[in-house]
């Protein structure tokens, strides 16, 4: 059984401490990354939510350190301090249509940036579309993608929750109103408790507490995704109800979909439907865990997959580690 806590430190100050690193891709643009844990480790790429940073990689810290894992945390296209994705731009505001998963070229440019030559995946939330996205393209490149509380296709949800409905239609009808609501609601969430951010994530029945570094984390998280550009949730609320247009097919690693039963934000029936739809792909349910505490419970167990799975692929590419716990098999509950 994985155990439900994610760190005995304070992710703050991983956070307030990872140096920001920007690479310059093709086109002028630019990805700004942080990294966590340990720096000599096996590297991870996390991808972020919607909307989200780098800054939420602070929640695997203390864990991939124990583990001796090196966790690479972008911004996301459009997020935070990286460029937007490239899409055709209307007058005075960002094309109304569906954009593209981001390409293939951030993973490669964050692997060769620290001379890797593979790496795992881990998505959080609306992260999953662009990593699924990215191991159906660098199939040689991707050992293992763990999916947490992941956004599914349209096709694979059966009653998408009112407030997604309602993201995605500003996205698409009125782009400028709802860029405007995130700005307004980072100006706040800057000033005011982190329990304004949090209850984003969170149902009213599911069980734990979230510590306050986590909150704390996740209100600065919100902020830094948001601040400088809304393209990045744009894009993304802008998609979510088009088709993903990926070849699953195409995915040769394992993809594990850890999905809390008490997630809202994403129902976990759409999550099981992903799961036939994509090769190799198992479901890890997690109980009483809605949104965010699907994220803070699996941290220990997705880490530690991804280990075994450097390991089965290269058994010298990690030192022994006597601590790890195992993850849950398909269909049992954490």
């Amino acid at each position: 059984m994985a155990t439900r806590d994610a760190s005995p430190s304070d992710p703050r100050e991983a956070a307030e401490s990872a140096e920001a690193k920007t690479l310059a891709l093709e086109g002028g643009r630019r990805l700004t990354y942080a990294e966590y844990g340990d720096s000599d480790g096996i590297p991870v790429v996390f991808l972020h939510g919607a909307p989200g940073s780098r800054l939420l990689g602070a929640l695997f810290d203390a864990a991939a350190e124990e583990r001796g894992i090196r966790v690479l945390a972008p911004d996301r296209p459009g997020y935070g301090r990286s460029s937007p994705r490239p899409t055709p731009e209307g007058p005075g505001e960002p094309s109304r249509q569906p954009t593209t998963p981001a390409p293939a070229g951030f993973f490669d440019a964050l692997l060769d940036d620290i001379g890797a030559q593979s790496a795992g995946l881990v998505a959080f939330s609306g992260g999953s579309r662009d990593a699924l996205a990215v191991a159906a393209a660098r199939a040689d490149r991707v050992r293992h993608v763990s999916v947490i509380a992941g956004a599914v296709p349209p096709e694979a949800s059966e009653e998408t929750p009112r407030t997604q409905r309602l993201l995605s239609w500003l996205a698409t009808n009125a782009p400028a109103v709802l860029g405007g609501l995130f700005r307004g609601q980072a100006r706040l969430a800057g000033r005011l408790d982190p329990s304004l951010v949090v209850a984003q994530y969170t149902a009213g029945d599911a069980t734990g507490e979230i510590p306050d570094g986590v909150a704390a984390v996740v209100r600065d998280d919100f902020v830094a995704a948001v601040s400088r550009s809304r393209r990045g949730v744009l894009d993304d609320f802008r998609s979510a109800a088009a088709p993903w247009d990926i070849s699953f097919d195409d995915i040769e690693a394992d993809v594990s979909l850890w999905h809390g039963d008490a997630d809202t934000n994403v129902p976990i029936a759409g999550a099981k439907r992903l799961e036939s739809e994509v090769p190799a792909a198992r479901i890890r349910e997690v109980r009483g865990a809605d949104h965010l505490r699907t994220l803070l419970w699996s941290v220990p167990g997705v880490l530690d997959e991804q280990r075994r799975a450097a390991r089965s692929l290269d058994p010298d590419a990690s030192r022994d580690f006597s601590g790890s716990t195992a993850a849950a098999e398909s269909h049992h509950c954490v």
